[in-house]
């Protein structure tokens, strides 16, 4: 007896190690992949999510040419590289320049600007302040330039700050979305693969599920994002054009651009704004105008969101925002679908868990899952 359970605990304990070693191993491949994988996890959830989004989009495209999913998401990705890329590169390119003069010119003290024009006393609560201000530049801009170098230098590298921000989240952009034409070239083979693995976790009648409804969450979440973006980007690109603001069109480009990328309209339409106070020809009613006009504008994006998230989606509306708002503050851009993404699994899946356990089967849940 006593040989026996010698001879188990020799079995047990060499079971145990050959499991504890295949764990071990699991663990070190798992995070090794992990952190080959993490510098490119960014642009690969980006592309990912754009392939997601436009999909539908690149079907219909593929439809008119032959069903030719290669040709067709070429096509896709050529038009948005050349309908977003190009002016970005060539705004970008100017914006470096002059950004470079005029730092050099500070860094040497020999800015010059005009006097003000004696209507900016009249603006409401800081027209005063902002000529005096002017007007001592215009007069002696050495002298003002010494006396505020150190406010100037703050202000100087934030705006260099920003600028090279969003020109990284511009690349970044534009990266993900010739990622995301080769993903959509293989899309029906991809989305039978991703229905495979979620099955394997949530099993065969639960998996087909989710992955509708991750689907179709980010759809929503895109729609709320792009959409709202084209929407505030037409709306603030027809005030430039009344106020006769040059370059219109590229600027309202721009603000679908930092409306997808989640910055705020502002970082356009307050330099908008004081270029029509400063240059504008329309009288001071106007101006007012058209500074209510853009500063509302501005804000357009804050109204749609919660009206267009969540649409098509088989979860209330508040779990969608509040999943792309939380995902939003802690993984930025990116973190807005992964959140609404979780939030709406996580929220089903409690649901399914509540209606299994549901003693009553015509409670209002279990009858809709039925």
């Amino acid at each position: 007896m006593q040989l026996d359970n010698l001879n188990i605990r020799k079995i047990l304990s060499k079971d145990l190690l050959d499991v504890f070693i295949r764990i071990g191993l699991l663990v070190f491949l798992v995070t090794m992949c992990a952190r080959i994988i993490g510098p490119f996890l960014n642009i690969g959830l980006w592309s990912v999510v754009l392939a997601i989004a436009l999909y539908p989009l690149h079907k219909a495209i593929a439809a008119k040419m032959g069903g030719s999913h290669g040709r067709s998401a070429t096509v896709l990705v050529l038009l948005g590289l050349l309908l977003i890329g190009t002016p970005t590169v060539m705004l970008g390119s100017s914006f470096a320049e002059h950004v470079y003069t005029s730092y050099t010119n500070f860094q040497e003290g020999t800015i010059e600007i005009e006097p003000p024009k004696e209507s900016i006393q009249q603006w409401p609560l800081v027209g005063e302040h902002v000529y005096t201000l002017w007007s001592s530049a215009a007069g002696n801009m050495p002298d003002f330039i010494h006396q505020n170098r150190q406010q100037l230098s703050k202000l100087s590298k934030r705006v260099l700050e920003a600028a090279a921000t969003t020109a990284g989240g511009l690349m970044l952009f534009l990266g993900s979305l010739i990622i995301a034409g080769i993903i959509m070239a293989y899309g029906e083979s991809g989305s039978r693969a991703m229905g495979r693995i979620i099955s394997r976790f949530a099993g065969s009648d639960l998996g087909p599920q989710l992955q509708k409804l991750t689907t179709a969450t980010v759809r929503s979440v895109a729609i709320g994002v792009i959409g709202v973006a084209f929407i505030q980007a037409l709306v603030l690109g027809v005030g430039f054009l009344f106020a006769g603001v040059p370059a219109a069109g590229v600027l309202a480009l721009l603000v679908m651009v930092l409306g997808i990328l989640q910055a705020p309209a502002l970082l356009l339409t307050v330099p908008v704004i004081t270029y029509i106070w400063m240059v504008g020809d329309a009288s001071t009613t106007m101006n007012m105008v058209y500074t209510a006009y853009l500063v509302i504008g501005g804000f357009v994006d804050q109204i749609l969101k919660p009206i267009l998230l969540g649409r098509g989606v088989d979860v209330p509306m508040p779990i969608i925002l509040l999943g792309a708002l939380g995902g939003m503050l802690t993984g930025g851009i990116v973190g807005l679908f992964i959140g609404a993404v979780l939030l709406a699994v996580g929220y089903e899946l409690f649901m399914t868990w509540v209606a299994h356990g549901d003693p009553d089967p015509s409670s209002e849940f279990a009858s809709a899952k039925e």
